[in-house]
């Protein structure tokens, strides 16, 4: 009998503990626009605008850190990123105009390319048995949720007793120390020879042709959008928008007093709703169709948006809708990591999924970026938030069409 091969490996362990450092910093960024904005006299597109470039660029920099990766080494290229993203906070934190902030956090964003999904998901899912890779794609991706259940109450607490400049310096440091556990990221090549075969160029001409790529890039766009604008924006929309926090209620009572604290607290429990949902979404991409559970998601997420922006805002609601969209936050990952590497293999699934997430990212940029935009336009969030509930809808129907068949390529002669 063949032995049952194991869950949590090495690289398992270590890659969730790089992305548990990197996303829990990146998810604190919504934190610093009230502070940030107030010291300097900004606007507030023009902080959003830093935070949205910097989405882009994790955008662009995710297939090159997957092209890297997959050329000279894994671990050369988390060093890369953890570097990259350790000198864009430092840089950031003397930085004292907006165009500043905005070009550093180029830095920042290929930073968390380097350290982030696409080389973590790569390298991860070669480790890992067929039998066992949707669960572990699940996991690693539940690690950076957990690191958003930490980051944004942490940096909140060290706002408190340093500035935020320090608070940056701190979160460099913490970057660099991640590198620690690089020593466990070691992955086999698990790829048929077929799939060794194949060239980058053959693969990517194959796939840009595959309208069911196409479809998946075009369907990621809307988790970005609604992810970067939350991430961004949703602390600073309940510090202005939500009602007051009553003094004998149970929020109260535990140290959440305030809306900007509660607006902290919610990215928290986003995060923490998260682990539980993208694990559960591993477990059922292992036994069910990944598109319709991805259209299913999109679906739900469009719903519970509407529902929320439809009622007045109180912190029950505000918790409400974190537990909700929690659930459903990051569980299109695995499920897009995983259809990707069931569609094209995973001799080069850094870089397919580094493309598709370019799409997120452009999402994210449009997310984060308007919602700076409309609210000073406007003076709230809501028309930036429709516009979320939009293109959730769009991304659940362009799922259906998606065609989960296997197609490697012949071997050759």
């Amino acid at each position: 009998m063949t032995p049952k091969a194991n869950l949590f490996t090495p690289v398992l362990i270590a890659g969730c503990l790089i992305m548990l450092v990197s996303f829990g910093i990146r998810a604190s960024f919504g934190v610093f626009q009230i502070p940030i904005a107030e010291e300097f006299g900004w606007l507030r597109s023009e902080f959003s605008l830093a935070i949205a470039i910097q989405n882009l660029a994790w955008g662009i920099g995710q297939p090159i850190f997957g092209a890297l990766a997959e050329r000279m080494g894994d671990r050369k290229a988390i060093v890369l990123g953890a570097l990259a993203y350790a000198a864009g906070l430092v840089l950031s934190s003397f930085a004292v105009s907006p165009e500043a902030h905005q070009v550093y956090e180029i830095l920042v964003g290929f930073g968390i390319a380097g350290t982030g999904f696409g080389v973590i998901l790569a390298v991860v899912g070669r480790a890992s048995s067929d039998e066992n890779r949707s669960m572990s794609l699940a996991i690693a991706t539940a690690a950076g949720s957990a690191g958003q259940v930490f980051g944004p109450p942490v940096a909140e607490a060290l706002l408190g007793v340093m500035s935020w400049q320090m608070v940056f310096l701190v979160f460099a440091g913490l970057v660099l120390a991640s590198l620690a556990f690089l020593p466990m990221m070691r992955a086999p090549e698990a790829a048929s020879r077929a799939e060794l075969e194949e060239s980058i160029g053959a693969l990517l001409g194959r796939a840009f042709r595959d309208p069911s790529y196409t479809l998946i890039f075009l369907g990621f766009f809307s988790c970005g959008y609604q992810l970067g604008f939350i991430t961004a924006h949703f602390p600073a929309f309940i510090t202005e928008m939500c009602g007051p926090i009553s003094p004998g209620g149970v929020l109260h009572s535990v140290g959440v007093t305030t809306t900007s604290a509660l607006g902290a607290v919610a990215i928290g429990v986003i995060g923490m709703a998260n682990i539980a949902g993208t694990l559960t979404a591993g477990w059922l991409g292992k036994r069910y169709s990944k598109k319709y559970l991805l259209a299913g998601v999109y679906a739900a997420r469009t719903v519970v948006a509407a529902a929320f922006i439809m009622v007045p805002m109180t912190p029950a609601t505000v918790l409400l809708f974190s537990v909700s969209m929690g659930a459903l936050w990051l569980a299109t990952v695995p499920l897009t990591s995983g259809l990707i590497a069931h569609l094209y293999g995973l001799r080069y699934m850094g870089t397919l999924y580094g493309i598709v997430f370019f799409s997120h990212q452009v999402g994210s940029f449009m997310g984060v970026w308007l919602g700076g935009r409309m609210y000073d336009v406007y003076g709230d969030y809501t028309m930036v938030w429709w516009v979320g509930v939009g293109v959730g809808a769009f991304s659940a129907l362009v799922h259906l069409p998606v065609k989960e068949k296997r197609d490697l390529p012949p071997l050759a002669a």
